[in-house]
């Protein structure tokens, strides 16, 4: 099976040369961050999780995402799903992966992750954090496993297979729920100290991962000829437009809530995000841009002219996902540091190692899926 992803054109090596040379640079800069310790990143006593546990929250989001074509297709029989289910599932896989990774990274130590293990703690949240994403990844890589071993022999699915993609449903929601929940059990953290954090993360998680899967439909249209249809793409979009608005309307909920109420530390905090905070500008550029690319993006989506123009569409798409990554992928972390409990204003700012770490999972990731869809794209088109 992984002979179909060892062979391509020249414009598929480059791209992987591309991805290599990203994870050398990030894994270099990690070497670095291993020898010195988490001072060369912008972190601190008071912001303690910074771009790498904020990009593990969003891809959590994309993970969980999944869901939303494997319930259409298995449990509806929405045929239009039919080429896209599997490749919702092999990026689910591939942003688990990366959630890990970054965990792992923001850990001074990594072998400490080996605690949870050693000595589990059903009392804490981090522990069924750590089972819930391990479940979900476990669930997900043998579906797409078992599937795509199946399709290669040109036989349908084992039956067996059909409990565990019910179980993978239920599973897809926890995970982000049970993050969610790692913020706002925190009652020291006003920005995260709300009943609404995890349908606000769901919505904001079902508004990314299609949006994503639609570029990356399009990726494996122009490059592959790969085309899981027009009716796939729209069923996707609609999905996007419900759950952006939503995610918006929780956004604005928040926003009421901590401005009309007075109380002064929720004030603060969205000072501290919106606008400015005792002449600190914290997160404002971040949360601006985010706001202004979300409004644009719903305005393609709720217009049936603009939303069936592709390059409407393509750029509607690249907002939403863009919008949610600033909002959740950093925004929303680092705000709920500021102030502190003590009143003090850190200032965060993820420095040169941080974001090339970063930018190394993230091509861990997109070398991952390249993996994934070449050996799909090539057992289906052999099965034609």
């Amino acid at each position: 099976m992984i002979e179909k992803a060892l062979t391509g054109n020249k414009q598929y090596w480059l791209w992987i040369s591309l991805l290599l040379a990203f994870i050398g640079t990030g894994a270099a800069m990690y070497l670095r961050q291993l020898i010195d310790g988490l001072g060369v990143t912008g972190m601190s006593r008071e912001v303690s999780w910074g771009l790498y546990i904020g990009q593990f929250t969003f891809f959590v989001g994309v993970a969980a995402s999944a869901v939303m074509v494997v319930i259409p297709y298995y449990l509806h029989d929405t045929k239009q799903f039919a080429k896209v289910a599997l490749l919702g599932e092999l990026l689910a896989v591939a942003s688990i992966a990366m959630c890990m990774l970054f965990i792992m990274v923001d850990l001074g130590q990594p072998q400490r992750v080996l605690n949870v293990l050693l000595y589990p703690a059903p009392h804490s949240v981090m522990f069924w954090d750590m089972v819930s994403l391990s479940g979900y990844l476990l669930l997900n890589a043998i579906v797409a496993y078992n599937t795509l071993s199946a399709e290669q022999r040109g036989l349908p699915a084992p039956h067996w297979l059909k409990p565990v993609i019910y179980l993978s449903i239920p599973w897809a929601v926890s995970i982000h729920t049970v993050t969610a929940f790692l913020y706002s059990g925190l009652a020291a953290r006003p920005l995260w100290l709300s009943a609404v954090m995890a349908p606000r993360f769901l919505a904001s998680a079902f508004a990314a991962g299609p949006a994503l899967l639609i570029l990356l439909i399009v990726v494996l249209q122009k490059t592959t000829g790969y085309d899981p249809g027009e009716a796939a793409v729209s069923k996707l979009a609609t999905i996007v437009t419900y759950a952006a608005s939503i995610s918006t309307f929780l956004v604005l909920v928040e926003i009421f809530t901590g401005v009309y109420s007075g109380l002064p530390h929720d004030r603060e905090t969205l000072a501290y995000q919106y606008s400015t905070l005792h002449g600190l500008w914290g997160m404002t550029a971040w949360m601006w841009i985010s706001s202004l690319l979300m409004i644009g993006a719903l305005t393609v989506f709720y217009v049936p002219r603009l939303r069936k123009c592709r390059v409407a569409l393509l750029a509607a798409c690249v907002a939403v996902f863009a919008s949610l990554w600033m909002e959740k992928g950093l925004a929303l972390i680092v705000g709920g540091f500021e102030p502190s409990p003590m009143g003090t204003l850190t200032a965060y700012r993820p420095t040169c190692t941080e974001w090339a770490i970063a930018a190394g999972i993230w091509a861990i990731g997109a070398l991952m899926l390249t993996v994934f869809y070449k050996i799909t794209v090539g057992i289906r088109s052999a099965a034609q």
